[in-house]
């Protein structure tokens, strides 16, 4: 691979990583071609974007984050990874599942939103709630509590989701 090249895929790299909420590290030595189609095909169901990239690469895409030296440590060996964009918790559910499976699939790392975690982390990641899941359980929670009084119910959501909307304009 040129220089140019090199460097390009560095740029696509680090974009990648300053889109994503979630940012997994996977070991995939001796995982057959059409395992690893089977693993691109979920991930891709999931919305998470899986790609394999030199350790040297991924190092350098990684320079401005201040996690990066924590990240650098699982830069061993083949790696692949796994961006998730919307929902940070989908790649250790497809991870999980997948390595049932196929034990070729080694889960290195992962960072969600900065904070980085081990090898061990897995089992503990795959079972949180997508943030779908607990924005349903919190509304569905602060309805219940507040159903018996239909007006205050009919203000309070409405106040939630405009909040929600200014929170979500402010993070554009």
């Amino acid at each position: 691979m040129k220089r140019d090249q090199k460097e390009q895929v560095v740029q696509e790299v680090a974009e990648k990583i300053s889109r994503s909420q979630g940012i997994y590290l996977t070991e995939f030595q001796g995982l057959s071609v059409a395992k690893m189609a089977e693993l691109r095909g979920e991930f891709r169901k999931s919305g998470v974007e899986y790609r394999v990239v030199k350790n040297t690469l991924i190092k350098k895409a990684l320079r401005d984050l201040a996690f990066a030296d924590k990240l650098a440590i699982g830069l061993k060996s083949t790696t692949g990874v796994a961006f998730g964009y919307d929902d940070p918790i989908a790649p250790a559910k497809v991870i999980k599942k997948f390595t049932k499976s196929n034990d070729a699939l080694k889960f290195k790392m992962a960072s969600i939103d900065g904070v980085v975690f081990g090898a061990d982390s897995l089992p503990m990641l795959s079972e949180m709630l997508t943030k779908t899941e607990n924005i349903g359980r919190a509304a569905g929670l602060m309805n219940s509590v507040i159903s018996s009084v239909p007006m205050v119910a009919n203000a309070v959501m409405r106040n939630l989701v405009c909040a929600l909307d200014q929170i979500a304009k402010q993070k554009q």
